[in-house]
């Protein structure tokens, strides 16, 4: 793990990296500990409106240490349906996102 600052990571840049810190994502370590899914989630919920399919594609990206233009298309695919299934979870409002399953 490395506790260099989450801007060190390929294509992270100012903004992403203020968004990611709003997040409590601060560290190269803090984003691998929760994953590229984890982060897309708590900055979609922050910024719905400004937080898309490709942020979750550069998030991943980051953590390969790739352009997200190189990502596997069987990633992207993965990457997709956990990204339905945030928007899913946004469109059904907060109680479902609180639910125990």
């Amino acid at each position: 793990m490395s506790d260099a600052p989450i801007s060190s990571l390929p294509g992270i840049g100012p903004v992403t990296q203020g968004r990611l810190e709003e997040a409590g994502i601060r560290t190269v370590s803090d984003l691998r500990a929760v994953g590229a899914v984890e982060a897309y989630r708590r900055l979609k919920f922050m910024l719905p409106r400004h937080v898309s399919l490709n942020a979750l594609y550069g998030l991943e990206a980051a953590l390969r240490g790739c352009h997200w233009l190189d990502l596997p298309q069987d990633v992207k695919a993965a990457l997709q349906r956990e990204a339905r299934l945030v928007d899913e979870a946004f469109r059904r409002g907060p109680a479902s996102r609180c639910t125990i399953g």
